[in-house]
Protein backbone atom coordinates (compact mmCIF):
# COMPACT_ATOMS: atom_id res chain seq x y z
CA UNK A 1 0.00 0.00 0.00
CA UNK A 2 1.26 3.08 -1.24
CA UNK A 3 0.82 5.95 1.99
CA UNK A 4 1.61 9.82 1.68
CA UNK A 5 0.29 11.62 4.15
CA UNK A 6 -0.35 10.31 7.95
CA UNK A 7 -1.21 12.59 11.09
CA UNK A 8 1.31 11.55 14.29
CA UNK A 9 2.40 12.72 17.90
CA UNK A 10 5.87 13.35 19.05
CA UNK A 11 7.28 13.69 22.27
CA UNK A 12 11.10 14.90 23.51
CA UNK A 13 11.60 13.35 26.69
CA UNK A 14 11.15 14.89 29.78
CA UNK A 15 14.57 15.95 31.86
CA UNK A 16 15.73 13.96 34.54
CA UNK A 17 14.76 15.02 38.10
CA UNK A 18 17.95 17.12 40.13
CA UNK A 19 18.29 15.67 43.68
CA UNK A 20 18.52 17.01 47.10
CA UNK A 21 21.50 15.34 48.68
CA UNK A 22 24.41 15.89 51.25
CA UNK A 23 27.83 14.91 51.58
CA UNK A 24 27.90 12.49 54.84
CA UNK A 25 31.45 11.53 54.63
CA UNK A 26 33.88 10.86 57.65
CA UNK A 27 35.84 13.35 59.38
CA UNK A 28 33.65 16.01 57.11
CA UNK A 29 31.24 17.82 59.21
CA UNK A 30 28.59 19.53 57.62
CA UNK A 31 29.51 18.91 54.15
CA UNK A 32 27.05 20.70 52.29
CA UNK A 33 24.72 19.88 49.83
CA UNK A 34 25.66 17.63 47.06
CA UNK A 35 22.41 16.61 44.70
CA UNK A 36 23.52 16.46 41.25
CA UNK A 37 21.22 17.35 37.98
CA UNK A 38 19.24 15.85 35.90
CA UNK A 39 20.05 14.48 32.58
CA UNK A 40 18.60 16.00 29.38
CA UNK A 41 15.70 14.44 28.02
CA UNK A 42 15.88 12.51 24.58
CA UNK A 43 15.24 14.81 21.49
CA UNK A 44 12.76 12.88 18.73
CA UNK A 45 14.72 13.30 15.21
CA UNK A 46 13.57 12.62 11.82
CA UNK A 47 15.91 11.00 9.54
CA UNK A 48 15.92 10.65 6.06
CA UNK A 49 16.16 6.88 5.03
CA UNK A 50 17.08 5.89 1.11
CA UNK A 51 15.42 2.77 0.76
CA UNK A 52 11.81 3.89 2.20
CA UNK A 53 9.28 4.76 -0.40
CA UNK A 54 5.83 5.14 1.52
CA UNK A 55 4.93 6.89 4.68
CA UNK A 56 3.26 2.73 5.58
CA UNK A 57 4.94 2.17 8.97
CA UNK A 58 3.41 5.17 10.64
CA UNK A 59 -0.16 4.05 9.51
CA UNK A 60 0.53 1.69 12.56
CA UNK A 61 2.67 3.14 14.85
CA UNK A 62 1.51 6.83 15.34
CA UNK A 63 2.83 7.90 18.62
CA UNK A 64 6.94 8.69 19.14
CA UNK A 65 7.99 9.58 22.91
CA UNK A 66 11.49 9.62 23.91
CA UNK A 67 13.06 8.48 26.90
CA UNK A 68 13.46 10.78 30.01
CA UNK A 69 16.88 11.91 31.50
CA UNK A 70 18.40 9.77 34.19
CA UNK A 71 17.35 11.02 37.29
CA UNK A 72 20.61 13.20 39.41
CA UNK A 73 22.05 11.27 42.34
CA UNK A 74 24.19 11.92 45.26
CA UNK A 75 28.17 13.07 45.32
CA UNK A 76 26.91 15.60 42.36
CA UNK A 77 26.60 13.22 40.31
CA UNK A 78 24.64 14.56 37.45
CA UNK A 79 22.10 11.99 35.49
CA UNK A 80 22.78 10.79 32.36
CA UNK A 81 20.96 12.19 29.26
CA UNK A 82 18.98 10.33 27.17
CA UNK A 83 20.05 8.98 23.47
CA UNK A 84 18.39 10.43 20.59
CA UNK A 85 15.08 9.42 19.18
CA UNK A 86 15.44 8.27 15.57
CA UNK A 87 12.78 7.77 13.63
CA UNK A 88 13.53 6.91 9.69
CA UNK A 89 11.24 8.49 6.93
CA UNK A 90 11.70 8.64 3.24
CA UNK A 91 13.33 11.15 1.18
CA UNK A 92 10.67 13.49 0.13
CA UNK A 93 8.83 13.90 3.77
CA UNK A 94 7.93 17.30 4.69
CA UNK A 95 7.09 17.71 8.40
CA UNK A 96 4.02 20.25 9.10
CA UNK A 97 3.15 21.40 12.60
CA UNK A 98 -0.55 20.84 12.97
CA UNK A 99 -1.24 23.69 15.40
CA UNK A 100 0.26 26.36 13.36
CA UNK A 101 0.65 24.76 9.95
CA UNK A 102 4.11 25.76 9.35
CA UNK A 103 6.55 23.41 7.67
CA UNK A 104 8.93 22.31 10.30
CA UNK A 105 11.31 20.42 8.15
CA UNK A 106 11.42 19.27 4.23
CA UNK A 107 13.74 16.27 4.33
CA UNK A 108 15.23 15.38 0.77
CA UNK A 109 18.55 14.24 1.09
CA UNK A 110 20.06 10.27 2.62
CA UNK A 111 20.99 11.03 6.36
CA UNK A 112 19.42 14.61 6.51
CA UNK A 113 18.05 15.00 9.81
CA UNK A 114 15.54 17.27 11.70
CA UNK A 115 14.94 17.93 15.44
CA UNK A 116 10.95 17.89 15.28
CA UNK A 117 10.36 17.61 19.43
CA UNK A 118 13.03 18.92 21.30
CA UNK A 119 14.10 17.06 24.91
CA UNK A 120 13.67 18.60 27.99
CA UNK A 121 16.72 20.14 30.27
CA UNK A 122 17.23 18.19 33.42
CA UNK A 123 16.31 20.00 37.02
CA UNK A 124 18.57 21.24 38.71
CA UNK A 125 19.99 19.31 42.41
CA UNK A 126 20.08 21.36 45.62
CA UNK A 127 23.98 22.01 44.77
CA UNK A 128 22.97 24.71 42.36
CA UNK A 129 21.09 26.70 45.09
CA UNK A 130 23.44 27.16 47.74
CA UNK A 131 24.20 30.79 48.40
CA UNK A 132 25.96 32.22 51.53
CA UNK A 133 22.40 33.39 53.37
CA UNK A 134 20.98 29.63 52.40
CA UNK A 135 24.16 27.30 52.74
CA UNK A 136 21.98 23.85 52.73
CA UNK A 137 18.86 24.52 50.47
CA UNK A 138 16.10 22.31 50.49
CA UNK A 139 15.31 22.64 46.97
CA UNK A 140 15.81 20.45 43.82
CA UNK A 141 14.01 20.96 40.34
CA UNK A 142 12.18 18.45 38.60
CA UNK A 143 13.29 17.79 35.01
CA UNK A 144 11.70 20.43 32.39
CA UNK A 145 8.71 18.32 30.30
CA UNK A 146 9.94 17.64 26.52
CA UNK A 147 7.99 19.55 23.62
CA UNK A 148 5.21 17.53 22.17
CA UNK A 149 3.19 18.17 19.22
CA UNK A 150 0.95 16.96 16.51
CA UNK A 151 2.29 17.10 13.09
CA UNK A 152 1.70 15.92 9.68
CA UNK A 153 3.67 13.88 7.32
CA UNK A 154 3.48 14.49 3.66
CA UNK A 155 5.65 12.45 0.98
CA UNK A 156 6.29 14.18 -2.18
CA UNK A 157 8.04 12.27 -4.46
CA UNK A 158 11.54 13.16 -5.81
CA UNK A 159 10.92 13.51 -9.57
CA UNK A 160 12.43 15.71 -12.19
CA UNK A 161 9.56 14.80 -14.92
CA UNK A 162 5.82 14.57 -13.75
CA UNK A 163 3.73 13.39 -16.29
CA UNK A 164 -0.14 14.70 -16.06
CA UNK A 165 -3.18 14.18 -17.92
CA UNK A 166 -6.76 12.57 -18.13
CA UNK A 167 -7.29 8.87 -17.19
CA UNK A 168 -6.28 6.64 -19.60
CA UNK A 169 -4.50 8.74 -22.03
CA UNK A 170 -1.21 6.70 -21.90
CA UNK A 171 1.26 8.10 -19.13
CA UNK A 172 1.56 4.48 -17.71
CA UNK A 173 2.38 3.22 -21.14
CA UNK A 174 4.53 5.88 -22.05
CA UNK A 175 6.69 5.46 -19.06
CA UNK A 176 6.97 1.79 -19.22
CA UNK A 177 8.56 2.19 -23.09
CA UNK A 178 11.30 4.79 -21.96
CA UNK A 179 12.28 3.54 -18.25
CA UNK A 180 12.67 -0.03 -16.21
CA UNK A 181 9.28 0.96 -14.71
CA UNK A 182 6.67 -1.77 -14.73
CA UNK A 183 3.54 0.19 -14.21
CA UNK A 184 0.39 -1.39 -14.16
CA UNK A 185 -1.62 -0.60 -17.35
CA UNK A 186 -5.02 -1.66 -18.68
CA UNK A 187 -8.06 -0.38 -20.41
CA UNK A 188 -10.27 1.57 -17.74
CA UNK A 189 -9.95 5.17 -15.56
CA UNK A 190 -7.73 4.94 -12.63
CA UNK A 191 -5.66 1.98 -13.19
CA UNK A 192 -3.00 3.73 -11.98
CA UNK A 193 -3.78 4.33 -8.04
CA UNK A 194 -0.50 5.67 -6.50
CA UNK A 195 2.42 7.10 -8.05
CA UNK A 196 4.68 5.13 -10.13
CA UNK A 197 8.47 6.54 -10.74
CA UNK A 198 11.29 5.47 -13.49
CA UNK A 199 14.53 6.00 -14.41
CA UNK A 200 14.68 7.44 -17.66
CA UNK A 201 18.19 7.20 -19.53
CA UNK A 202 18.71 8.82 -23.07
CA UNK A 203 21.27 7.82 -25.89
CA UNK A 204 24.11 10.54 -24.79
CA UNK A 205 23.67 9.47 -21.53
CA UNK A 206 21.78 11.96 -19.57
CA UNK A 207 19.16 10.55 -17.43
CA UNK A 208 16.45 11.99 -15.07
CA UNK A 209 13.68 10.49 -12.84
CA UNK A 210 9.95 10.44 -14.29
CA UNK A 211 6.82 9.66 -12.23
CA UNK A 212 3.57 8.72 -13.68
CA UNK A 213 0.87 10.46 -11.39
CA UNK A 214 -2.64 8.85 -11.19
CA UNK A 215 -4.99 10.81 -13.84
CA UNK A 216 -6.54 14.02 -13.40
CA UNK A 217 -9.80 14.84 -13.83
CA UNK A 218 -12.09 18.11 -13.79
CA UNK A 219 -12.43 19.29 -10.34
CA UNK A 220 -9.06 17.17 -8.74
CA UNK A 221 -8.22 20.34 -6.54
CA UNK A 222 -11.35 19.88 -4.97
CA UNK A 223 -11.15 16.36 -4.11
CA UNK A 224 -12.83 14.50 -7.11
CA UNK A 225 -11.39 11.60 -8.55
CA UNK A 226 -8.18 9.93 -7.75
CA UNK A 227 -5.78 12.13 -8.62
CA UNK A 228 -6.18 14.80 -6.39
CA UNK A 229 -4.61 12.71 -3.58
CA UNK A 230 -1.53 12.84 -5.84
CA UNK A 231 -1.35 16.22 -7.07
CA UNK A 232 1.14 16.91 -3.83
CA UNK A 233 3.84 15.31 -5.98
CA UNK A 234 4.15 17.36 -8.26
CA UNK A 235 5.41 20.19 -6.77
CA UNK A 236 9.15 19.14 -6.61
CA UNK A 237 8.90 17.95 -10.13
CA UNK A 238 11.21 20.61 -12.54
CA UNK A 239 9.34 20.02 -16.02
CA UNK A 240 5.92 18.71 -16.55
CA UNK A 241 4.89 16.66 -19.60
CA UNK A 242 1.50 16.95 -20.10
CA UNK A 243 0.33 13.89 -22.23
CA UNK A 244 -3.33 14.09 -24.28
CA UNK A 245 -4.93 11.15 -26.03
CA UNK A 246 -5.18 13.29 -29.69
CA UNK A 247 -7.37 10.42 -31.53
CA UNK A 248 -10.16 11.39 -28.45
CA UNK A 249 -11.00 7.62 -27.61
CA UNK A 250 -12.75 8.87 -25.05
CA UNK A 251 -14.43 11.30 -27.41
CA UNK A 252 -13.16 14.07 -25.81
CA UNK A 253 -11.71 17.26 -27.06
CA UNK A 254 -7.89 17.20 -27.34
CA UNK A 255 -8.21 20.97 -26.24
CA UNK A 256 -10.21 20.88 -23.69
CA UNK A 257 -8.24 18.65 -22.03
CA UNK A 258 -5.21 20.44 -22.15
CA UNK A 259 -6.89 23.58 -20.56
CA UNK A 260 -8.62 21.63 -17.95
CA UNK A 261 -5.70 19.97 -16.59
CA UNK A 262 -3.99 23.10 -16.56
CA UNK A 263 -6.85 24.45 -14.63
CA UNK A 264 -6.43 22.35 -11.86
CA UNK A 265 -2.81 22.80 -11.66
CA UNK A 266 -3.10 26.40 -11.03
CA UNK A 267 -6.18 25.90 -8.84
CA UNK A 268 -4.33 23.68 -6.78
CA UNK A 269 -0.88 25.18 -6.49
CA UNK A 270 0.05 28.82 -8.35
CA UNK A 271 3.19 27.77 -8.34
CA UNK A 272 2.94 24.97 -10.35
CA UNK A 273 2.08 27.23 -13.38
CA UNK A 274 6.30 28.54 -13.08
CA UNK A 275 6.84 24.86 -14.26
CA UNK A 276 8.04 24.95 -18.01
CA UNK A 277 5.68 22.68 -19.43
CA UNK A 278 5.98 20.10 -22.52
CA UNK A 279 2.86 18.88 -24.84
CA UNK A 280 2.47 14.68 -25.90
CA UNK A 281 0.49 14.62 -28.46
CA UNK A 282 -0.05 10.56 -27.78
CA UNK A 283 -1.68 7.72 -29.83
CA UNK A 284 -0.31 8.75 -33.22
CA UNK A 285 -1.01 5.44 -34.91
CA UNK A 286 -4.93 5.79 -34.41
CA UNK A 287 -7.18 7.20 -36.73
CA UNK A 288 -8.00 10.60 -36.86
CA UNK A 289 -4.81 12.19 -34.40
CA UNK A 290 -3.09 13.81 -37.45
CA UNK A 291 -6.46 15.99 -37.48
CA UNK A 292 -7.03 16.21 -34.26
CA UNK A 293 -3.49 17.40 -33.73
CA UNK A 294 -3.98 20.05 -36.59
CA UNK A 295 -6.79 21.44 -34.94
CA UNK A 296 -5.00 21.26 -31.51
CA UNK A 297 -2.50 23.88 -33.06
CA UNK A 298 -4.70 26.02 -34.15
CA UNK A 299 -6.14 26.26 -31.06
CA UNK A 300 -3.09 26.70 -29.11
CA UNK A 301 -2.06 30.51 -28.65
CA UNK A 302 1.08 29.41 -26.36
CA UNK A 303 4.46 28.79 -27.24
CA UNK A 304 4.66 25.48 -25.95
CA UNK A 305 6.96 22.80 -27.49
CA UNK A 306 4.63 19.93 -28.91
CA UNK A 307 5.89 16.10 -29.71
CA UNK A 308 3.51 13.85 -31.56
CA UNK A 309 4.40 10.14 -30.27
CA UNK A 310 2.83 6.93 -30.00
CA UNK A 311 3.98 5.33 -26.75
CA UNK A 312 2.74 1.84 -28.22
CA UNK A 313 5.25 1.64 -31.14
CA UNK A 314 7.64 3.93 -29.53
CA UNK A 315 8.07 6.45 -32.39
CA UNK A 316 8.71 9.57 -31.82
CA UNK A 317 9.68 8.76 -27.52
CA UNK A 318 13.48 9.13 -28.74
CA UNK A 319 13.02 12.75 -29.91
CA UNK A 320 10.94 13.53 -26.58
CA UNK A 321 13.70 12.51 -24.38
CA UNK A 322 16.11 14.59 -26.06
CA UNK A 323 13.62 17.40 -25.47
CA UNK A 324 12.92 16.92 -21.76
CA UNK A 325 16.50 16.33 -21.04
CA UNK A 326 17.26 19.76 -22.49
CA UNK A 327 15.07 21.62 -20.49
CA UNK A 328 15.77 20.06 -17.88
CA UNK A 329 19.55 21.36 -18.50
CA UNK A 330 18.46 24.54 -18.38
CA UNK A 331 15.87 24.51 -15.76
CA UNK A 332 16.73 25.15 -11.62
CA UNK A 333 15.25 23.67 -9.19
CA UNK A 334 11.69 25.06 -7.85
CA UNK A 335 12.43 25.38 -3.85
CA UNK A 336 8.62 24.03 -2.21
CA UNK A 337 9.27 26.91 0.62
CA UNK A 338 10.42 30.06 0.04
CA UNK A 339 11.94 31.96 2.61
CA UNK A 340 11.38 35.09 3.90
CA UNK A 341 13.37 38.21 2.06
CA UNK A 342 14.28 39.86 5.39
CA UNK A 343 16.64 42.79 3.09
CA UNK A 344 15.51 46.69 4.22
CA UNK A 345 13.48 46.77 1.23
CA UNK A 346 11.01 44.38 2.39
CA UNK A 347 8.61 44.38 5.01
CA UNK A 348 8.38 41.03 6.83
CA UNK A 349 5.07 40.25 8.82
CA UNK A 350 5.88 37.62 11.43
CA UNK A 351 3.80 36.14 14.19
CA UNK A 352 4.66 37.42 17.63
CA UNK A 353 4.30 35.19 20.36
CA UNK A 354 1.71 36.56 23.05
CA UNK A 355 4.27 37.67 25.72
CA UNK A 356 2.00 36.89 28.86
CA UNK A 357 3.53 33.85 30.71
CA UNK A 358 -0.16 33.04 32.07
CA UNK A 359 -3.87 33.96 31.92
CA UNK A 360 -6.54 33.62 34.36
CA UNK A 361 -10.30 32.57 33.76
CA UNK A 362 -13.29 31.52 35.80
CA UNK A 363 -14.50 27.78 36.02
CA UNK A 364 -18.24 26.88 36.72
CA UNK A 365 -17.81 26.36 40.22
CA UNK A 366 -16.10 29.82 41.35
CA UNK A 367 -12.50 28.24 40.80
CA UNK A 368 -9.60 31.05 39.39
CA UNK A 369 -7.79 28.71 36.54
CA UNK A 370 -4.61 29.96 36.31
CA UNK A 371 -2.98 28.60 32.34
CA UNK A 372 -0.40 29.16 30.29
CA UNK A 373 2.90 27.38 28.96
CA UNK A 374 5.71 29.40 30.75
CA UNK A 375 3.64 29.03 34.42
CA UNK A 376 2.74 25.14 33.70
CA UNK A 377 6.07 24.38 32.93
CA UNK A 378 7.34 26.20 36.04
CA UNK A 379 4.67 23.92 38.13
CA UNK A 380 5.88 20.72 36.30
CA UNK A 381 9.10 21.31 37.29
CA UNK A 382 8.71 22.27 41.26
CA UNK A 383 9.09 19.33 44.07
CA UNK A 384 5.68 19.58 45.87
CA UNK A 385 7.37 17.23 48.10
CA UNK A 386 9.26 19.76 50.24
CA UNK A 387 8.19 23.02 52.00
CA UNK A 388 11.43 25.23 50.61
CA UNK A 389 10.70 24.45 46.97
CA UNK A 390 6.74 25.50 47.34
CA UNK A 391 7.49 28.38 49.06
CA UNK A 392 10.10 29.50 45.94
CA UNK A 393 6.86 28.62 43.63
CA UNK A 394 4.87 31.33 45.50
CA UNK A 395 7.12 33.44 45.31
CA UNK A 396 7.97 33.13 41.51
CA UNK A 397 4.13 33.43 40.67
CA UNK A 398 4.53 36.43 43.06
CA UNK A 399 7.58 37.93 40.89
CA UNK A 400 5.10 37.11 37.86
CA UNK A 401 2.13 39.17 38.69
CA UNK A 402 0.11 36.62 39.62
CA UNK A 403 -1.20 38.04 42.75
CA UNK A 404 -1.61 41.07 41.82
CA UNK A 405 -3.43 40.15 39.16
CA UNK A 406 -5.97 37.70 41.00
CA UNK A 407 -6.72 40.84 43.44
CA UNK A 408 -7.75 42.87 40.58
CA UNK A 409 -10.34 39.98 39.51
CA UNK A 410 -11.59 40.13 43.02
CA UNK A 411 -9.90 37.06 44.41
CA UNK A 412 -10.42 37.05 48.53
CA UNK A 413 -8.72 34.81 50.96
CA UNK A 414 -9.75 31.14 50.79
CA UNK A 415 -10.78 31.80 47.05
CA UNK A 416 -9.51 28.41 44.90
CA UNK A 417 -7.06 28.56 42.60
CA UNK A 418 -6.62 25.86 40.09
CA UNK A 419 -3.05 25.04 38.18
CA UNK A 420 -3.39 21.73 36.17
CA UNK A 421 -4.28 18.83 38.85
CA UNK A 422 -3.21 20.99 41.82
CA UNK A 423 -5.62 23.43 44.01
CA UNK A 424 -4.36 25.69 46.46
CA UNK A 425 -6.18 28.49 48.39
CA UNK A 426 -5.48 32.19 47.75
CA UNK A 427 -3.76 34.23 50.85
CA UNK A 428 -4.39 37.80 50.74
Amino acid sequence: MFVDQVRIYVKGGDGGNGIVAYRREKYIPLGGPAGGDGGKGADVIFQVEEGLRTLMDFRFKKHFKANRGEHGMSKNQHGKNAEPLIVKVPPGTVVIDEDTQNVIADLVQHGQRAVIAKGGRGGRGNSRFASPTNPAPEIAENGEPGQERNVTLELKVLADVGLVGFPSVGKSTLLSVVSAAKPKIGEYHFTTIVPNLGVVQTEDGRSFVMADLPGLIEGAHQGVGLGHQFLRHIERTRVIVHVIDMAATEERDPYEDYVTINAELKEYNLRLTERPQIIVANKMDMPGAEENLQAFKEKLDEDIQIFPISAVTRKGTKELLFAVADLLDQTEEFPLYVEEDTTDTRVVYKHEADPRKFFISRADDGAYVLTGAEIEKLFKMTDFSRDESIKRFARQLRTMGVDDELRERGAKDGDTIRLLEFEFEFVD
